[in-house]
């Protein structure tokens, strides 16, 4: 069971790669970029929608929002840049989540929710 786990993750992380560089190619259409953007954004940020210290619930959308956004994603990537990234995804390894994307992605948060703040006192 430990072991199908580990192959799980294992294969989560490449598919990630995968889809960090079909983002990256000017040959994937703009909307499948922007929805494959916020997949890997989600999967790398340190904020979760639930957070992980809530025993198992905190951990399901980590097991189940990431791989359905991957799946997705994946579906609507050219075939042809899905193979060569998948290739370079070989070569290139996993991607380490760097300190200055975890600010970036906590300032993008903030912003989202200073926003929604501002719209919901406007509105009432």
């Amino acid at each position: 069971m430990l072991q199908k786990l580990k192959q799980f993750a294992t294969a989560m992380k490449t598919r990630l790669v995968v889809l960090y560089l079909a983002v990256r190619d000017t040959r994937t259409p703009w909307y499948v970029r922007a929805l494959g953007l916020g997949v890997v954004a989600y999967a790398l940020s340190p904020i979760d929608l639930i957070p992980d210290f809530i025993p198992v619930i905190g951990w399901l959308d980590d097991l189940i929002l990431v791989p359905i956004g991957l799946w997705l994603v994946d579906r609507m990537i050219p075939d042809q840049v899905r193979l060569e990234c998948t290739e370079r995804a070989a070569e290139v390894g996993p991607i380490s989540a760097s300190k200055t994307a975890g600010v970036i992605i906590l300032v993008l948060w903030v912003a989202a929710a200073a926003w929604l703040v501002d719209f919901v006192m406007r509105r009432f």
